[in-house]
């Protein structure tokens, strides 16, 4: 309680502060001045409202204001940029603190009506330090980025994050390049995924997190974290561009031409792995080191500034795996599916806390997605090979199309063997035609993949069937089923495709095989042999010459039909003719034996007997050679050509310069000069001689029949082909047929299958081995150059 002369010795002091001021600022100065002079005259004391707010702490808040307004705006204006000089810097931040404290301190207070516009006047001088700093944040972070050149560091997937010369001699010829001595950096291959590049000087991220700690605590955690991300995006998207990744749409990428998008399919793998394991984990790294400290709000940004480029590479990938399930895009799908099954773990790392979670699910759903694209081709190709018709029979009971196309298209899938179980165990089974694979694989220890190999090839299987049947020879149909049984067999037994299907399934189908030929000596020589079945009431010499003579027909009209027949493999073509040989020679034998028992056949053996046993040996042995003739074992080289009686066989010394024909299964013939083309067709009637094309990209299309009366060119190499109508009437003219190209009509089975002798190519070594089909679109055939032999 203060005393009255106290009192009124502060009511004077009063009076004077109220007389000499001019104004309420001047008269709390002037108090101000008496509480330092005199202990008595303290504020407290000096306040005529003892009960309410000091009027000397609200003009301290005016004050420290006006002179934080006064320090802060001379930067504010400033035309230059503020962290271009240090102490500049460091003077606007220890402001800003300032400001900040003082706000802290007086919030509580900010009821009072005088102390509240002060702190309104604080939080807008606060609003445009925080701008001011905004500008600054962004234009450090383009200055660093520009004097590090980040985005150079990834072209072609290629990192030039290191620059250094692999020699002395290196580096003076980059200096004679630049001719003043300066060095040009060498770009380094990537060879190690596993690196972080500071994308920032270590200098420049110090300031940074000094701005952003200001933002943070200021309350503008959201305006920094925008600043730093919008920077970092066009970095991120700028390098995406460079690795040649183009914008597209979902649309736009499935309306591609398949050659187009798998060129931009191998773009996108490089992009999308140099991102998780280089771009992406060093954006992370310049986010914890620029937000240190501050967790949240390091996690927003970096979210912020990777997921438009996220989204761009998941929304490409998606885009595909929904498109179409042609089967040639079974091998980029794999490969697109193993690259995200890859990069799982980088997805995990990279992308760990809650703001990023939405980029790993959305990751792992269209990582599944590829799954069931993978399984929903293999569908599709089961529907096409199901619905290829039966019209038109390969030549000869040759290969089709088909069986070479499907088997190797199903080795090259069993490149990626673990991919593929992968897929089918994971992977639901959704669609109705896959019961029945269900069933099996739960009746079965075999693996999905293994059940969904042996249903296409039942599949593939049962359309041979049906195509086997459109032959009109019962004899013809088994060779068919033969050449197709024997090829599956091979292309299984020696390819990861065996160790898929088993070894059961190959000594089954084998069995099968056997069968088939089997099925062939039944319906093509039983008849013959039946012929030379002698019983004991039957050796009447005009019986026996009979017999003889109706053997001679059959067997010759056999022997012509068959030897225009197609068995494309020699081991099983050898088998087939040793097969006919143990069926037919001993009853040959054994009849001729009891023919020359008969003296009154005796005398007339060489009217009769046209074939000896060693004859009937021989021509056994050109059985299945196809165009009407070909040649037999042996260490020479044979010609056979065939008249109205016999074979005449001319043997040609090894080291002659001769001609080669080859056949419409692959067979060739060698002939020693000189020889007319007649002598060739007589042998083979139905059939052009041809030269090879000069366009090699239409071997078949385009050629130049010879006439009959033309010889063959010593060394030269001609083709032996059916003959159409318009064939055989240039055949006939020779100055037209020799003048001018003629050309074939329109490809059917028979070119095609001339193109699978002459055109195929062995597959060049690529990704695991296997090279992608880039047929067109519309209806589905057998396409043989996009799956090579292997």
């Amino acid at each position: 309680m203060v005393d009255n002369g106290e009192e009124k010795l502060l009511a004077m002091a009063r009076h004077i502060a109220k007389t000499m001021g001019r104004n309420e600022s001047m008269a709390d100065d002037i108090l101000h001045i008496f509480s330092n002079f005199d202990a008595r005259f303290s504020l407290d004391k000096l306040s005529d409202k003892p009960d309410e707010l000091d009027p000397r702490g609200s003009a301290d808040l005016h004050r420290s204001l006006k002179s934080l307004d006064r320090r802060i705006s001379q930067y504010l204006v400033a035309d230059h940029p503020i962290w271009a000089d240090s102490a500049d810097s460091s003077a606007f931040l220890d402001a800003i603190d300032e400001l900040m404290a003082i706000i802290r301190d007086w919030t509580p207070m900010a009821r009072d009506k005088s102390v509240g516009n002060y702190l309104a006047r604080a939080d807008d001088l606060m609003q445009q330090a925080i701008f001011r700093v905004d500008q600054e944040f962004r234009s450090l972070m383009d200055r660093g980025g520009e004097s590090f050149e980040l985005t150079r560091h990834f072209r072609n997937g290629e990192s030039t994050g290191d620059f250094c010369f692999d020699s002395e001699e290196d580096e003076d010829v980059a200096e004679g390049i630049l001719g003043d001595g300066l060095q040009i950096p060498v770009a380094q291959p990537v060879m190690d995924y596993n690196i972080v590049i500071d994308a920032l000087p270590s200098g420049t991220i110090g300031d940074l997190h000094e701005i952003a700690k200001r933002m943070v605590a200021a309350g503008f955690e959201k305006e920094c974290s925008h600043a730093y991300s919008s920077c970092r995006r066009e970095f991120l998207e700028e390098s995406l561009s460079r690795l040649g990744l183009q914008k597209l749409s979902i649309d736009e990428v499935q309306k591609m031409q398949w050659h187009d998008l798998e060129e931009e399919i191998e773009r996108w793998m490089k992009a999308i792995s140099v991102s998780l394991r280089v771009l992406f984990p060093s954006e992370r790294h310049l986010c914890e080191r620029v937000f240190v400290g501050l967790s949240s709000t390091a996690n927003l940004s970096f979210m912020e500034v990777c997921r438009g480029s996220t989204i761009q590479l998941l929304n490409f990938a998606d885009a595909v795996a929904i498109g179409s399930r042609a089967p040639e895009r079974l091998f980029k799908i794999i490969d697109m599916f193993e690259t995200l099954r890859d990069l799982m773990p980088e997805f995990d790392s990279v992308f760990p806390d809650q703001y990023c979670s939405f980029l790993r699910n959305e990751a792992l759903t269209i990582w599944k997605s590829f799954g069931g694209t993978i399984k929903g081709i293999f569908m599709e190709l089961e529907n096409l090979i199901r619905r290829d018709p039966a019209k038109t029979p390969v030549p000869g009971g040759g290969l089709h199309p088909i069986t070479r196309y499907v088997m190797n298209y199903l080795r090259a899938a069993c490149k990626s063997r673990q991919t593929l179980e992968q897929v089918f165990e994971e992977v639901a089974l959704t669609s109705k035609d896959y019961s029945k694979l269900e069933d099996r694989a739960a009746a079965s220890s075999s693996s999905s993949l293994s059940v969904q190999m042996e249903w296409i090839m039942e599949v593939l299987e049962s359309n041979l069937e049906a195509k086997s049947k459109i032959y009109k020879d019962l004899s013809l149909s088994s060779v068919f089923l033969m050449n197709n049984g024997r090829y599956i067999v091979q292309k299984v037994k020696d390819s990861e495709l065996g160790s898929v299907l088993g070894e059961d399934w190959i000594r089954k189908h084998s069995v099968k095989n056997r069968q088939y030929l089997g099925n062939y000596l039944r319906s093509s020589w039983s008849k013959v042999i039946g012929v030379l079945k002698v019983d004991s009431g039957s050796l009447a010499p005009a019986a026996m010459k009979e017999k003889l003579q109706s053997f001679n027909v059959q067997f010759e009209q056999v022997c012509q039909t068959q030897s225009t027949w197609v068995i494309f493999e020699h081991q099983l073509r050898e088998e087939a003719r040793i097969s006919v040989a143990k069926t037919l020679l001993p009853a040959y034998q054994k009849f001729v034996g009891r023919y020359q028992s008969l003296p009154e056949l005796v005398k007339r053996t060489d009217r009769y007997l046209k074939y000896t046993v060693e004859d009937v040996e021989g021509r056994i042995t050109e059985l299945f050679e196809g165009g009407g003739g070909g040649g037999g074992g042996g260490g020479g080289r044979r010609f056979l050509f065939y008249g109205s009686n016999s074979a005449k066989k001319t043997t040609i010394p090894k080291g002659i310069a001769t001609n080669r024909v080859v056949h419409l299964n692959g067979h060739v013939q060698e002939f020693s000069p000189p020889i007319a083309a007649a002598e060739i067709l007589d042998a083979n009637p139905g059939h052009v001689l041809t030269t090879p094309s000069d366009d090699h990209h239409h071997l078949v299309r385009h050629v130049t029949i010879l006439s009959p009366e033309s010889h063959l060119r010593r060394g030269g190499i001609y083709f032996l082909i059916p003959a159409s109508s318009d064939h055989r009437k240039a055949a006939k003219n020779p100055s037209s047929a020799t003048s001018s190209d003629a050309v074939f009509p329109e490809p059917n089975d028979l070119t095609h299958r001339m193109e699978d002798v002459i055109v195929f190519k062995k597959a060049k070594p690529g990704r695991r081995d296997r090279r992608s089909s880039r047929a067109g679109s519309g209806a589905w055939r057998p396409h043989l150059l996009s799956i090579n032999e292997d």
